[in-house]
């Protein structure tokens, strides 16, 4: 996507009005070293150890970037329980010259609420069709989580927007997220940017992403084939016999 139609273009973090480093969020290594971030026009991946502030850092981003905190469109302003940190609002996000026609925050945590916020409007008489069409015309807590979230991608997901993923992975068969990354690639063809923070090797692997290793020294960019992610499933597929040996042998010692 060229910079004119991108919709982040920079993220700026006003580090001056933090009133302590030593609080979490901010006490975070990532945090502590965050500098201006500018996404990939297409697809950003956040990738790093559990605790690492990968998911935290796209929270922000996506309230900053005024999506409900708990997961959904712009349009959702339900609150089950206020978990979100104070991070985005010491966040600035640089927007292009054009606005997303559709977006939405996926955080998989909650999805069980965005579901239950979903039945509950659609029993709310009204003349529009129930929101529920948009996934698929069933409600998503009759469909599996995985069902759900392919729902969700393929049905509620349309061209030129801006979406958020939180380890979407978390729903999702090695299959599921091959469909995943090809539902991904029309809708990027299609003007949308994702932002999405996973452990997944293979959503990871979309061609000419930007990958962001959040760890110990901060935040910076790695190419895939020298993520941990690839590596270590790399080696293990290669020889799984011996990996498992070597790893059962080492525990009983």
């Amino acid at each position: 996507m060229p910079l004119s139609r991108q919709y982040v273009i920079e993220v700026r973090f006003e580090r001056t009005n933090v009133p302590s480093f030593d609080e979490y969020p901010f006490s975070l290594p990532a945090i502590q070293h965050l500098q201006d971030l500018r996404p990939h026009p297409s697809v950003t991946f956040f990738i790093g150890e559990n605790g690492s502030g990968k998911s935290t850092l796209l929270e922000a981003i996506a309230v900053a970037c005024r999506f409900n905190p708990e997961g959904g469109s712009m349009n959702f302003s339900f609150s089950t329980r206020a978990s979100h940190s104070d991070l985005h609002k010491y966040l600035r996000i640089v927007r292009g010259i054009r606005r997303p026609r559709t977006g939405y925050f996926l955080r998989a945590e909650s999805f069980y609420n965005v579901a239950s916020e979903i039945d509950r409007l659609d029993e709310i008489p009204a003349a529009a069709p129930p929101i529920k069409d948009s996934y698929g015309g069933v409600s998503l807590h009759k469909q599996s989580h995985g069902e759900s979230f392919m729902a969700l991608l393929t049905r509620r997901f349309s061209p030129s927007g801006l979406y958020f993923l939180d380890e979407p992975e978390a729903a999702l068969s090695p299959s599921r997220q091959l469909q995943a990354l090809a539902r991904i690639h029309q809708l990027v063809k299609g003007g949308a940017q994702f932002v999405i923070a996973t452990h997944s090797p293979i959503l990871m692997s979309y061609p000419g992403a930007q990958i962001l290793l959040f760890d110990t020294d901060g935040i910076r960019p790695v190419q895939y084939t020298d993520t941990e992610h690839f590596r270590t499933t790399h080696d293990f597929l290669r020889d799984h016999e011996g990996s498992l040996r070597k790893l059962l042998d080492e525990g009983e010692d």
